[in-house]
């Protein structure tokens, strides 16, 4: 079995293989373990990648991009004149790794590949991801695995640093692009993660911005004009001069890690600035602190403190900065590790995870890829996707594995949170389910794979009394009643103050928990006729302001529907800008649809066989750059909104 691990990077992109039988390796490309993400667009329309694209850059800047990854958001490149779909641009940097293990393997190919991405990516983002790979040649054996879960996995292998079933590791992940935060819990038979977060507006890119800005303040009073020709380059050779300068700036950054003081080499007409450690500490200490914080809070979504954890593994390059070991230590009281290479312990990571636990949203996401590679994310009949995985039982606690009951996590997680289980519900987020460790319990029991319930043991009274256990601890409360689809087939009269019916609140679980909805639907989301759509409330948004969730309990389905388009059609334009997936919970499933413009964003869920309808409406800030776009939305209702299991 020939395995295939890839970390596409922000920076730069790792690869293992594991083949004939040995441990798992890093692949070199070029020589080095390290390939840089980076693309350059030849006149010819040729795509060169790594290396060769950061000496060709040096001739043309403008035809470069360095960091692709961080653009995934865009449909597209513009390099030089061309037009680069972003996919294509992606699929070049996995196609060079391809052939380079292609060529180590004697011509052979990987049996399968697996692909790792940061925890917060939604589906249109996995979309792109998985896109890419099929226009390098991958194939169709194809595995997404979250970050966290594969450092979590790297973490273990460890002598020493296994993880008990009920013991938890926090990974902190400092990359070049993004911060990323994830509290992943051990099972059984492998991990599920318990909570995350993240900031994508920090990373090691932000940290040689911000000693770039710094060397500016000490050089520029000498040539202003000058230094603003290297910030705003507008011919080659200005281009070509501040390209360098980047280059050394992050070499410094790099080599403060190391030594306590360093030069950045300074164009013409400017002098050489000496920085010292202390210096780059305080330049980034506010922007570090914000990621310890978010560490310390996801830890607490997680139910845990601490002290807790068996630690906090520290990965992604930027980590590297003394100044993030040190100040986990200081606010948080736990000195961090980091094993090996930070760069490399999310794609040897990859390896100790088994291919099951492939989330609904990765699974459909196979029916949104490009047919042409373009970026635009339309329906491709017939597309080849990765087998069909079979569902995995749930039980109360974020523990979704067979046979084996929950270990010691808290059996309650706090009201609010990142990534939190729902109405206080212990339960891993739909988009992170539990990862077994490869080569444990591979292709086990196929009759127990099928089984919709728990079996904790051979005694029908002790199944009970467990059973009854988990409903009066785990079950939230409010949402515990369950409707049949008949019993919901026309809207009754509401049973509270707050406008709900009992099939609605079953749709709202925590939200109608939290005691802030009221009748009617309000402002620029309500139609004309309200009361023409049957039974409507409006609640606020957790954790989320200036946003509603509206539910409806239908009398006139397709007059709902109508309503609801329109919402759409209004936030979203044409089906290549929108996300939809399957959900479930709370005995309901359905599907949800996700759209976003500068001045409105909305998603939609709906149930498939009764007539109840939600939707989240948010009116944009159109001053802010960066609204909230559709993948972001689908994030957000599945974290928060979404009924728990």
């Amino acid at each position: 079995m020939r395995i295939l691990s890839v970390d596409l990077g922000t920076s730069n992109t790792v690869a293992v293989l594991s083949a004939h039988g040995r441990a798992p390796r890093v692949v070199e490309v070029d020589g080095s373990a390290n390939m840089p993400s980076a693309v350059f667009a030849g006149e010819d329309g040729t795509l060169m990648v790594g290396r060769d694209a950061e000496r060709r850059a040096r001739l043309d800047p403008t035809r470069f991009e360095p960091n692709p990854k961080r653009r995934v958001d865009e449909q597209t490149l513009l390099l030089g004149n061309d037009i680069v779909p972003v996919s294509e641009a992606l699929a070049a940097i996995l196609r060079r790794v391809l052939d380079e293990t292609s060529r180590q393997l004697g011509g052979e190919q990987p049996d399968e590949v697996r692909l790792t991405h940061p925890a917060q990516w939604g589906p249109v983002r996995r979309n792109v991801l998985l896109s890419a790979a099929r226009l390098a040649g991958m194939g169709t054996n194809l595995s997404l695995v979250p970050e966290p879960v594969a450092a979590a996995a790297h973490f273990a292998s460890f002598p020493g640093k296994t993880l008990a079933p009920g013991q938890a590791l926090a990974v902190y992940d400092l990359g070049a692009g993004t911060f990323d935060v994830a509290v992943v819990g051990a099972t059984q038979n492998g991990f599920t993660v318990l909570a995350e977060d993240g900031l994508p507006d920090l990373g090691g890119l932000d940290v040689d911005q911000a000693l770039l800005v710094h060397v500016g303040r000490e050089v520029s009073h000498k040539d202003p004009q000058r230094w603003q020709r290297l910030l705003r380059p507008e011919s080659t050779p200005d281009r070509r001069t501040r390209r360098a300068l980047q280059e050394d700036v992050k070499a410094a950054k790099e080599a403060l890690s190391r030594h306590p003081q360093t030069e950045v080499p300074m164009p013409e007409p400017f002098a050489d600035v000496l920085v010292t450690r202390s210096e780059l500490e305080a330049l980034v200490r506010p922007a570090m602190l914000r990621s310890v914080e978010l560490l310390s809070r996801t830890v607490r979504s997680a139910g845990l403190s601490p002290d807790r954890l068996v630690g906090i593994y520290l990965v992604g390059g930027s980590s590297r900065l003394p100044l993030v070991g040190s100040m986990i230590a200081e606010k948080l009281g736990v000195v961090p590790a980091s094993l090996d290479q930070p760069e490399t312990a999310v794609a040897l990571g990859a390896h100790h995870v088994a291919r099951d636990g492939i989330s609904m949203r990765t699974q459909h996401v196979e029916g949104h890829l490009a047919a042409n590679g373009t970026g635009t994310h339309t329906v491709t009949p017939g597309l080849p996707g990765p087998p069909p995985q079979q569902p995995v039982p749930s039980m109360p606690g974020p523990y979704q594995q067979q046979g084996a009951p929950a270990p010691n996590f808290p059996s309650n997680f706090p009201p609010s949170g990142p990534q939190q289980a729902l109405g206080g519900q212990q339960q891993a987020p739909s988009n992170f389910p539990t990862y077994s460790l490869s080569g444990q319990n591979e292709g086990g029991d196929a009759a127990a794979k099928k089984k919709k319930k728990l079996v904790i043991g051979i005694s029908a009274a002790v199944a009970v009394v467990v059973a009854a256990a988990a409903a009066f601890f785990f079950w939230p409360t409010g949402s515990a009643t369950t409707y049949t689809a008949q019993e919901c087939a026309q809207p009754g009269q509401p049973d509270g103050a707050d406008g709900l019916t009992g099939c609605m609140r079953q749709l709202a679980g925590h939200v109608a928990d939290n005691g802030q909805c009221s009748p009617g639907i309000r402002g620029a989301a309500a139609p004309p006729d309200v009361a023409a759509l049957g039974v409507a409330v409006t609640c606020s948004a957790p954790g989320r302001a200036g946003t509603q969730i509206n539910y409806v309990h239908a009398k006139d389905a397709d007059l709902v529907k109508q309503h609801t388009d329109s919402l759409l059609n209004t936030a979203g334009g044409g089906d290549s800008d929108k996300v939809e997936a399957d959900w479930k919970g709370n005995g309901l499933q359905g599907r949800y649809t996700s759209a976003s413009s500068p001045a409105t964003s909305v998603l939609v869920f709906t149930v498939s066989d009764r007539p109840l309808v939600g939707f989240i409406y948010q009116v944009n800030d159109q001053s802010q750059p960066n609204p909230p776009g559709p993948s972001e939305l689908a994030d957000y209702f599945e974290q928060q909104v979404q009924p728990g299991e």
